[in-house]
């Protein structure tokens, strides 16, 4: 093993070993904090210093892109200005690991004198931070992975563990579904994957579909007009059966032309509902090795389409 390796695993087991700490974190004062967020009408402030503060930028996203309005306020912008920026109906999560932070001490006072609520994640139940909490956040003490002890790395592991923890239980508490979180990541692929069959699917004169009784001659040529390799089989409006090119290839022969799509066609297509994520119908099409999807209804009647290369397509955005 190279040195290299060897002091990867080495913070890869100090980082672990941090992590293991936090399993008496998420206690009945971490529950008050997170019930306290869920109560406020305005948004959470976090704010933060150094290291803290490139944490707390993403414990801010991350609250955000999950149903909490949040925004982050660097402390010495506050002390100029910013601080306008912060309501009373807000509510600050002010984030260091000493709790001593000398930029913080404005905020702090401005929280007092407003009677903004604050919350802090610090890991010292001593600090200015602390004391001047409504609820104070205590981490155990860890080990740095640094072979100086002094690059935060454990510590802010820890940080970003907790802010994704309360980001995630307010999530839970809200009821924040699949929904709420497609509308508000509507690109990339993000947004592609949370995007449902119905905002995709070929819809009308454009899903494949035959009628029961139909010539082969001629689907052979609706087939190919449509262009996605296969034909849905209806009967009175309600889907019998599929029609593929591997039942092309299995019934192949001089006759195959005189035959109905009744006598070739697959009698159970594999059929979804028009809410299905398209990353679901992706794994689903890669699991049973298929062209593609019918949507039906609840009373059997095909209300689209989708081909795998259309969800490929998609999920590539």
């Amino acid at each position: 093993m190279s040195e290299i390796q060897k002091v990867a695993k080495k913070v890869l087991k100090d980082e672990s070993e941090g992590i293991d700490l936090l399993k008496d974190f998420f206690d009945d004062n971490f529950s008050s904090a997170v019930k306290k967020i869920i109560k406020i009408k305005g948004k959470v402030i976090v704010t933060g210093v150094g290291k803290s503060g490139h944490i707390g930028k993403k414990i801010s996203a991350t609250l955000s892109s999950t149903g909490t309005p949040s925004y982050f306020v660097h402390p010495t912008e506050a002390s100029h200005g910013d601080m306008g920026m912060v309501g009373s109906e807000d509510i600050i999560f002010a984030i260091s690991w000493s709790g001593e932070t000398s930029e913080l001490s404005d905020i702090i006072h401005f929280s007092k004198e407003n009677k903004i609520g604050l919350i802090s994640l610090t890991s010292s139940s001593n600090s200015l931070l602390s004391q001047s909490s409504d609820i104070a956040l205590i981490l155990p003490k860890a080990t740095e992975a640094c072979p100086n002890g002094l690059a935060p790395t454990t510590s802010t592991t820890m940080q970003l563990i907790v802010g994704d923890a309360i980001a995630i239980c307010l999530l839970n508490e809200r009821g924040f579904d699949k929904d709420k979180f497609k509308s508000l990541h509507p690109g990339g692929q993000l947004g592609a994957a949370l995007l449902t069959l119905k905002d995709i699917m070929h819809r009308e004169d454009s899903i494949p579909l035959l009628q029961s009784g139909t010539n082969m001659s001629e689907a052979l040529i609706s087939i190919s007009e449509k262009g996605f390799g296969c034909a849905g089989v209806i009967r009175e409006k309600k889907l019998i059966g599929i029609l593929t090119d591997g039942d092309l290839r299995r019934h192949m022969g001089p006759k195959l032309l005189d035959k109905s799509v009744d006598q070739i066609m697959n009698s159970k297509p594999k059929t979804v509902s028009e809410n299905m994520l398209a990353s679901e119908a992706l794994s689903l099409i890669n699991q049973l090795g298929i062209q593609g999807l019918f949507i039906i209804n609840e009373k059997s009647n095909p209300i689209g389409f989708v081909h795998f290369h259309d969800l490929i397509r998609l999920i590539k955005q």
